[in-house]
């Protein structure tokens, strides 16, 4: 965050007490004025042009205090690496605060100079071992450094070059459920009045606003018309539903006092703003208040306060707008911390995105989203990850169409000057498709698929020409699917959706059993010239019970085919007993035994070759019966694979209209 761009906004006040040794001029008293009033631009001058001066032997004690307050200016101004070198010549002079290890340790981290800011806090930590503020940092620098090897979030981030001036562009929003209008806050050339701020070394911001032209384009900003610039700082806003009302942040100085910090609102006349009124929130005159961002439904106004009440730094509050009387509220330690948190985005009436240097972070501050839970107690908080999140600042986001709109950061510029940025979360493509065959691998055109997801989702397709189907899934769901047709048996199959963040397309195909005939059930498995099951028949054999389940209303002939090895006699027996076999154990399956029956057919019904055996076996033409006779005319070779097609089991549909009851 630029904080010469928003400090004008949210100024905490340090009341420094420097020991004087003898060299207290009249320019450090002006420096510790300066800084008072929150004027970290001139102060940094100043307090620079003072610690030059000093001696590093004669005023070793001063130096390390003026060093401090250098550094201090600098974080207040965003320039972390001057900051980061100041506070080094304030622990090299002794400055007895150990917090010169804490704001090093920021500092650094701001840097991206993770494990030198890691060391920083530690020592620190060593001075003052319960701070919850150091611990996060030390947790936040973990994160960046294991967020190096991971994989980033599925958010693109690019900077939207047509807002962005040579000075600090930040906090932008949208007006409107149409998104074509877009306001936001610079101190750019355009902005009103000509004085530089005593706190950013900037023109002190104005509000600006673009909007899109009829091909869609965005058109280069322009200040906001009206009333409501002027010689002040304005900026941060938020709209009313209705687009009417703008309640936003204004900073204004006088000669006499420090910056007051306050919320303010402003109607708007077609496309004119009148002049802002204050928007009264407490009694309290001594606190900022800031940041504004209205609730969807127009209920809440959430705001950024370091007011009495809160748990340290800035936190956010809300207040009733249709009630204000009894109704301000903090929204608590689970979003609050010791640190700042600033910047509300309300998008609905449970989900919060703030940014905050007090949660484990990246840098300064990040953004965070905030869930609220079905009960309304329990907020979870998550970090937006790379790229929304950066080493610098990153806050004020606002969203547009799905998962796309603006924010601001003032990652990669030296000067630390704010920039919106424009970001887009592509939707992940998740898909399952496949085709219905019949066993023969035919297709079944017009068969009903139909899939049920855990998450309630409910979809149907009906099969193309060519037997595919397609569906569109969602991420992390079990779902149940479900393939019909008329004269076929019904096929159910599961699965679940992984939760990666990526496209995915599965692939699934459905076998359906046609009832009107014999169907082959592959890999059933007898020891030698016996009845007797082999342990990798079970699959076959589970499968079939399963469809047997899906199908409870149906009643199956269970059928065993020989070859034509050995007597007629001798083989119908032990393909009878061999059927027998397989029904038993699709009993012990669980199946009704009065849904099942067997018999043996021994080798009296040779295989007629189909479009799916062809394939596999390619010299069988389609339609050859494999019989005796044919299989004589046969090599040696093509009669074991005739005689193979030949031994197999099978079952028929016998009865569509089986009840139990």
């Amino acid at each position: 965050m630029d904080l010469r761009g928003k400090n004008a906004f949210f100024i905490l006040i340090m009341v420094v007490l420097l020991v004087a040794t003898g060299c207290k001029t009249p320019k450090l008293n002006t420096a510790n004025e300066q800084f008072a009033r929150g004027e970290y631009n001139d102060a940094s001058k100043t307090y620079r042009a003072v610690y030059n001066k000093l001696n590093p032997r004669e005023n070793r004690e001063l130096r390390g205090q003026v060093a401090y307050q250098l550094a201090t200016c600098y974080r207040k101004l965003n320039m972390a690496a001057r900051a980061s070198a100041a506070y080094q010549n304030a622990i090299r002079y002794e400055y007895p605060d150990s917090t010169a290890w804490y704001y090093l340790g920021r500092s650094l981290q701001m840097e991206g100079k993770y494990q030198p800011a890691i060391d920083a806090y530690r020592e620190y930590l060593n001075l003052d071992p319960d701070d919850k503020l150091a611990k996060e940092g030390i947790r936040g620098c973990q994160m960046a450094l294991r967020a190096r090897n991971e994989k980033k979030t599925r958010y693109k981030v690019s900077q939207a070059k047509l807002f962005n001036s040579r000075r600090a562009d930040f906090a932008p929003m949208y007006l409107g459920a149409d998104f074509n209008t877009l306001y936001f806050t610079s101190s750019n050339e355009k902005a009103t009045g000509t004085d530089k701020s005593e706190i950013t070394g900037m023109k002190r911001s104005d509000i600006f606003y673009s909007t899109k032209d009829e091909k869609g384009q965005w058109q280069r900003p322009e200040p906001a018309q009206g009333e409501l610039n002027s010689a002040f700082d304005e900026g941060i806003v938020s709209f009313s539903p209705d687009g009417q009302t703008m309640y936003l942040t204004m900073a204004r100085r006088a000669a006499d006092a420090n910056t007051s910090v306050e919320i303010y609102t402003s109607r708007r006349s077609d496309a004119s703003w009148s002049a802002p009124q204050k928007f009264e929130i407490t009694a309290d005159t001594i606190s900022a208040v800031g940041h504004p961002a209205v609730s969807p439904d127009g209920t809440y106004l959430y705001f950024a306060s370091d007011m009495p009440g809160g748990y340290g730094g800035k936190d956010i509050w809300r207040i009733n707008l249709k009630d204000r009387v009894g109704s301000l509220e903090n929204l608590g330690e689970q979003i609050n911390t010791s640190g700042d948190e600033m910047f509300p985005y309300v998008r609905t009436d449970s989900l919060l995105y703030f940014a905050s240097d007090g949660h484990p972070g990246f840098g300064g501050l990040d953004l965070f989203t905030a869930r609220l839970n079905s009960t309304g107690d329990r907020w979870s908080i998550d970090n937006m990850g790379l790229p929304m999140n950066s080493q610098g600042d990153d806050f004020g986001i606002t969203f547009g169409e799905g998962e796309t709109g603006f924010f601001s950061s003032n990652r990669g510029d030296a000067r630390g000057y704010d920039h919106i940025f424009a970001f887009d979360k592509p939707e992940i493509k998740v898909t399952i498709s496949g085709w219905v065959l019949d066993r023969d691998e035919v297709p079944v055109p017009g068969a009903i698929i139909r899939i049920v997801g855990d998450d309630g989702s409910n979809q149907k397709e009906v099969a193309r020409d060519d037997g595919s189907f397609k569906f569109n899934l969602e991420r992390g769901v079990k779902y149940v699917m479900l393939a019909g047709a008329k004269g076929y048996l019904n096929v159910k199959q599961e699965f679940e959706s992984d939760t990666e963040e990526e496209d995915a397309d599965y692939a699934i195909d459905f076998i359906l059993a046609a009832i009107h005939k014999p169907q082959v059930v592959e890999n059933i498995f007898y020891d030698f010239d016996r009845a007797t099951l082999r342990p990798e028949s079970k699959t076959a054999l589970d499968e079939l019970a399963t469809v047997l389940r899906d199908n409870p209303n149906v009643t199956i002939e269970m059928g065993s085919h020989t070859d034509r090895v050995g007597t007629e006699e001798y083989n119908l027996d032990l393909s009878d007993r061999r059927a027998k076999s397989v029904v038993d154990y699709l009993v012990s399956a669980g199946i009704q035994p009065d849904r099942l029956s067997w018999k043996g057919y021994g080798e009296s019904v040779p295989k007629t070759v189909t479009p799916r055996i062809n394939r596999e076996y390619p010299q069988f033409e389609v339609g050859t019966v494999l019989n005796e006779e044919f299989i004589y005319t046969l090599g040696d070779e093509d009669r074991e694979a005739a005689d193979q097609i030949n031994r197999r089991t099978e079952f028929q549909v016998t009865s569509t209209d089986y009840s139990d009851f």
